[in-house]
């Protein structure tokens, strides 16, 4: 039997055991701290020569000198060619549908001229560089590379420099394959917190980068922390969540399916499923007990299921909706007989799936929307992966002589209002006699 926690949200002390299931500490130890702070300094200091030496040690490799890090980009093409061919044609179609998605999320300069001839606008522009990081080793995620790397290419970004540690010299090629789809620059196979630090403050062989995206361990998370700032970040990720609204008439097994889809990343993912329907929560329970067997993760899940899961019943969906903005969890699932409806009423999530046929996974792998999404619910404040995390806005201001004379009293009034006199003077030398 996998306990699965049960709450009513009429209970009294439901908010409480809500916030206490929702709790989850994403602070690594110190031990782990000191680590990626001793290396990120080191990789500072000694740049090339850091990152060599940890990857060879981290990674049990052998190489002499960071040009044995780098992949030339005609092995992607050769990976390219000799993946299965339905892997690549479904990669190739996953990178169409994110292409044309993200297209519709470019963000276009303006401006606008006023009465006396003073312009103002919003200047839209790219960024430089980008380093995209890949998980190696166990884990393979060729759909992170398309995810992470192709709305920093619609954005425009000139140089995409990607890191994928290979431990024991172990190479995936579909991860390379999606690189080449995907445009990626350049490639380097280094990971952990000495990628993260070369691609923060750069060595002799790897350029400085402007932002780091994608996800990675606990050492690479911490790294990301650490050296944001001297870079931007796409965010600190926490562990995968979903949370089901389903009125009852869907079936079980699908619902199931649907928990363990993110109860099978890891032991601390986090499921949740909310309906007014008592009944169907049983009913979803033994759905669970007969496949949960059946499953190549099952372990994983099971452990996932009874730490975090919770099974919440709810007067309505209207309740349903209310519990589920508390979450803002990373991945909704509106499986109602009006999702778009219901819809509305949904101000926290990363991704809203909606209706009986929208599974979750879809939306991980080719729907053209982006999987990497807040967790930990930070969707109260901040939103999935896009174009606009790779554009910049740079205001523009061009006054008229007449503008200038006009806003110079009002600028003068409120810098001596502050004491600022040079700013004051500043302003008043372009004021006009009257």
């Amino acid at each position: 039997m996998t306990k699965i926690l049960r709450l009513d949200a009429a209970a009294a002390d439901f908010r409480s055991q809500l916030d206490d299931r929702l709790a989850w500490d994403s602070a690594a130890d110190e031990g782990v701290q000191q680590t990626v702070r001793d290396i990120i300094a080191d990789v500072r200091r000694r740049g090339d020569a850091a990152v060599v030496e940890y990857t060879n040690r981290f990674d049990r490799l052998s190489a002499a000198d960071m040009g044995a890090l780098e992949i030339p980009l005609s092995r992607l093409k050769v990976a390219r060619a000799s993946v299965d061919a339905a892997q690549c044609a479904a990669l190739e179609l996953a990178a169409e549908r994110l292409y044309a998605y993200h297209e519709h999320q470019k963000m276009a300069s303006w401006s606008y001229t006023e009465a006396d001839g003073t312009l103002l606008g919003q200047q839209v522009t790219p960024l430089d560089r980008v380093g995209l990081y890949v998980p190696g080793g166990k884990a393979v995620y060729p759909s992170s590379v398309l995810m992470n790397a192709i709305p920093a290419k619609v954005a425009g970004v000139a140089e995409l420099i990607m890191v994928v540690p290979t431990p024991d010299n172990i190479v995936n090629d579909m991860v390379l394959a999606a690189a080449d789809i995907a445009g990626v620059d350049r490639v380097f196979t280094i990971g952990g917190a000495q990628a993260v630090a070369a691609l923060a403050y750069g060595t002799e062989s790897i350029p400085q980068v402007d932002k780091i995206v994608g996800p990675g361990n606990i050492y690479v998370a911490t790294a990301k922390g650490m050296v944001f700032g001297a870079v931007g970040i796409d965010m600190i990720a926490g562990p995968s969540e979903i949370l089901v609204i389903c009125d009852g008439k869907t079936d079980p097994d699908w619902i199931a399916m649907d928990l363990f889809s993110q109860a099978e990343h890891d032991e601390d993912a986090q499921s949740i499923l909310v309906s007014p329907d008592a009944a169907y929560l049983d009913a979803v329970q033994a759905s669970i007990e007969r496949l949960l067997p059946t499953m190549e993760r099952a372990e994983i899940i099971r452990h996932s299921l009874t730490a975090r899961a919770a099974f919440i019943k709810v007067a309505d969906l209207d309740q349903a909706a209310e519990i589920s903005n508390i979450v803002a969890p990373e991945h909704l699932e509106l499986s109602v007989e009006d999702p778009v409806a219901l819809s509305k009423k949904i101000r926290h999530a990363g991704a809203i799936c909606m209706g009986r046929y929208t599974a979750e996974a879809i939306g991980d792998y080719c729907a053209g929307p982006n999987h990497v999404l807040p967790t930990s619910r930070t969707a109260r404040f901040s939103s999935p992966l896009g174009v606009y995390d790779f554009q910049k806005r740079s205001s523009l201001i061009m006054c008229s002589a007449e503008g200038a004379s006009a806003l110079g009293k009002t600028a003068s009034v409120l810098a001596r209002g502050e004491g600022l006199t040079a700013h004051a003077r500043s302003a008043e030398y372009r004021i006009q006699d009257d």
